[in-house]
């Protein structure tokens, strides 16, 4: 998966596909296929400032791995990946999710997204009653379902909701609940628009959702609690029953917090989540429902002052302490568009931009607005067994008679009649034919013309063929490199040991040591333990004489540790004893080296992941030699030097 996410970073940085592209001045060509001035000005323009590499940054660079990477391409389609079943149907699942990108409308979706984030920013307090009604229920259950719920509301204002919850919900037909804060996206659409709508106090007139009818009652309203940046020392949970216990840790930590001690130094030197602790235990900022613990959530969101400091909480992943750094509002409506439209249009509130996406192709492929003639056809042959879901066509079907037409795509009256007999189902609710059969035409024709939209998208959008052509030469760069490269390196057993044998100075422990180290803020303290360790006591026996009456003053950490250990200082020297007295981190620390464990070479097994990855590095270079060989590259050097003027003077 790593070499399958670095092909496509590649992709994304290195190359548009060239559907569309107006020609130019050719730049090189591949066994005489021209590559153009104008795609490589753009892609090396488009992604210099994403480039890390400082090399890449240079012309002539830039062109040796763009040249290397229409020789992979070349060589994808001259075995035919392009023609495997499996590259075509990932290639056409993507066009498919790609074009619902192009298919919505921005008018109706602006505003969608300026009321989801308006309801982001605010979170409502509510409760409400549920009557289940299936969607298909006949109109006197609906009535019945509304009128309760109408005799339930006044009971709400005269009685209180608790006092109705405990009447009516049973748990299986009517549902009474408690609802706490939520803000958008929270509840289906509907229901969150009866909520956002109703007043404070107030108790909104019966409605329908899915899942029946409601009531919601809204209780009060307020900011959202915005994002968060904090940071935290955790120690993870120990399974080890001979292990200090990760709560006993914890409690030492914030108990030295309590003596005054800074909580960067003491994350430095003690917490477990490696990333964070080299930071001083800061996080990433992150707002309301981000994170996978609730329990750390709550704790980070309850402290009220930057600056100040959670008692120790466990969650899942172990005990934390946790340091609020920042406060900050919901971000702003532009910082969160991008955002919102994703979730507009995967919400139920996306049917309204389908319906308004529909009548923006009705009129841009003229369709009348008038029923077609064809459909009274349809009146004469449905008959009653449509409500049961038995209903055929009849033998003497007219299935080829035109019904409609978008563009050049004749509607026949199979097309529709296919679709009648796909979508019929057994009914309860009654309605005429003819009604049904307008209904099912509406849907019909607005599913043919997002249909053919989709379908002739790739001829009427630039922009969409660009990326459709970048994606489709992704994959074949990929099925590529797996085939030649990443499978073969894998099994290639005697290869890879082979390689492992000629480079095995690559692969070598760093000098460790198996170390004790304790630390303090105070430097005294450091001296009694410097002195404790000579005479040979266990870091036990000195934590029993020198952690007295609640506190904390030293802290041990018991491991092997490689010159990158938070414990020790880049110059630490390995040799057996006792170190001195060194500051580190903000503090006083001492360390026992009870073992030095020299500089020793790798097992293979021990480094087996790192061989495969240089072994398939050393492959790609020798396969991408033989591909030079293979295609011949001709560089127009006179066009270069005029590229490269052009590039340097802007």
């Amino acid at each position: 998966m790593v070499k399958y996410f670095f092909a496509f970073v590649f992709l994304a940085t290195f190359y548009l596909g060239n559907a569309q592209v107006k020609k130019s001045e050719v730049l090189f060509s591949v066994n005489e296929s021209p590559v153009y001035v104008n795609e490589f000005v753009r892609i090396f323009n488009k992604n210099i400032d994403l480039v890390k590499d400082e090399s890449q940054k240079d012309v002539d660079e830039y062109l040796k791995l763009f040249i290397n990477y229409k020789l992979k391409l070349k060589e994808a389609e001259a075995l035919k990946l392009d023609e495997k079943s499996s590259y075509k149907i990932e290639l056409q699942s993507y066009k498919k999710q790609l074009a619902k990108n192009y298919l919505t409308d921005n008018k109706v979706t602006d505003a969608l997204v300026r009321e989801a984030y308006n309801r982001i920013k605010q979170e409502v307090k509510a409760s409400h009653i549920l009557i289940r009604l299936d969607e298909a229920a006949k109109p006197e259950d609906t009535i019945k379902a509304y009128n309760q719920l109408l005799e339930l509301r006044e009971r709400v204002k005269k009685e209180g909701f608790d006092k109705v919850k405990q009447d009516v919900h049973n748990g299986r037909t009517v549902y009474a609940e408690d609802l706490g804060y939520f803000n958008g996206f929270k509840m289906v659409y509907k229901f969150e628009n009866a909520a956002y709508n109703t007043n404070v106090g107030d108790i909104s007139m019966p409605f329908k959702t899915r899942f029946g009818y409601h009531i919601v009652q809204v209780f009060d309203k307020r900011e959202s609690r915005g994002e968060r940046t904090v940071g935290h020392i955790m120690i993870s949970n120990k399974k080890d029953p001979k292990l200090e216990s990760s709560e006993t840790r914890i409690n030492d930590i914030y108990a030295k917090l309590k003596q005054g001690e800074a909580f960067e130094s003491l994350a430095k030197q003690f917490s477990e989540d490696a990333s964070s602790a080299k930071v001083g235990g800061k996080l990433a900022p992150f707002s309301g429902g981000q994170l996978s613990s609730s329990e750390f959530e709550d704790a980070a969101f309850a402290l009220k002052n930057v600056g100040d400091v959670s008692k120790p909480i466990q969650s899942a992943f172990g005990w934390h302490i946790i340091k609020l750094y920042d406060i900050k509002p919901v971000p702003s409506f532009d910082e969160m568009k991008s955002e919102l439209e994703v979730k507009v249009k995967r919400d139920s509130r996306s049917q309204l931009i389908n319906t308004s996406i529909v009548n923006d192709l009705k009129e841009h492929y003229k369709i009348p607005s008038q029923k077609p003639e064809g459909l009274t056809y349809f009146e004469h042959i449905l008959t009653n067994d449509y409500y049961n879901g038995t209903w055929s066509l009849p033998e003497n079907f007219k299935a080829a008679e035109q019904l409609a037409v978008i563009n050049d795509k004749k509607i026949t009256n199979a097309d529709f009649g296919n679709y009648l007999l796909k979508t019929q189902q057994r009914s309860k609710t009654v309605e005429p034919l003819n009604k049904i059969i307008a209904e099912k035409y509406d849907a019909f024709l607005g599913q043919e013309l997002i249909q053919y939209r989709e379908e002739n998208l790739e001829n009427e959008n630039e922009d969409y063929a660009n990326i459709v052509s970048e994606y489709r030469d992704g994959l074949l760069l990929f099925d590529l490199m797996e085939t030649q490269i990443w499978n073969t390196s894998k099994t290639d057993s005697l290869g890879i040991q082979e390689y492992y044998n000629a480079h095995k100075e690559d692969y070598y422990w760093n000098k460790r040591a198996d170390a004790v180290v304790a630390s303090s803020a105070d430097k005294k303290t450091i001296k009694k333990v410097e002195k404790l360790l000579k005479k040979g006591e266990s870091p036990e026996t000195i934590k029993e004489s020198l952690n007295t009456n609640g506190k904390v003053n030293v802290i041990f950490t018991s491991e092997i540790m490689d010159k990158e250990h938070q414990a020790l200082p880049k110059t630490f020297e390995f040799k057996e004893g006792l170190s001195g007295v060194y500051k580190h981190n903000n503090a006083f620390s001492i360390a026992k080296v009870n073992k030095v464990l020299p500089r020793t070479l790798k097992t293979f097994d021990e480094a087996k992941g790192n061989i495969i990855s240089d072994y398939q590095s050393y492959k790609e270079a020798l396969w991408l030699d033989g591909l030079h060989k293979k295609y011949q590259v001709t560089i127009n050097e006179s066009v270069l030097e005029k590229v490269k003027t052009q590039i340097n003077k802007q």
